[in-house]
């Protein structure tokens, strides 16, 4: 975690029992427009490939976990809470979760087909294969604090 998202979260809890999980990442494919959308509390869900977590040897993440989202500039936006973990094949995941991402223009296919070509790409790079039913670990959080900017 840089020093600006480690002040930020100092700041925030300052007073306060703090939790003890806490990362600070960038989404993905837009990280500025990403996190905007969450600090604007349209985006209230993420997913990831399932074998990502396993190739770069990461905790799946859980209830008790924080994160600051940064943007495109590593600075911080905001902190979320994760609310709900599922692992979910990607040709099963819900209308309803796909729109709760909150990109493009919020239909079942804009998520599908801005996935595709996400988990395609990422999966070259590493030597596999795009499968419509890869595992996802959908991520449901709450926004608990934005950062005045």
């Amino acid at each position: 975690m840089n020093k600006e998202a480690q002040a930020y979260w100092e700041e925030y809890w300052e007073g306060q029992e703090k939790p003890e999980s806490v990362t600070a990442w960038q989404f993905g494919a837009d990280p500025d427009y990403l996190a905007q959308l969450v600090s604007d509390g349209v985006k209230t869900a993420t997913c990831s490939g399932r074998i990502f977590y396993d190739v770069e040897n990461e905790p799946l993440p859980t209830t008790e976990d924080y994160s600051i989202i940064l943007d495109g500039d590593d600075k911080p936006t905001s902190i979320i809470k994760t609310t709900e973990v599922t692992i979910t094949p990607m040709n099963e995941v819900s209308e309803e979760f796909a729109i709760s991402e909150g990109e493009g223009d919020r239909t079942y296919q804009y998520w599908w087909n801005a996935h595709v070509d996400f988990f395609t790409n990422e999966l070259q790079s590493i030597g596999r294969e795009f499968s419509e039913d890869m595992l996802l670990v959908c991520e449901r959080f709450n926004v608990i604090h934005v950062k005045e900017q």
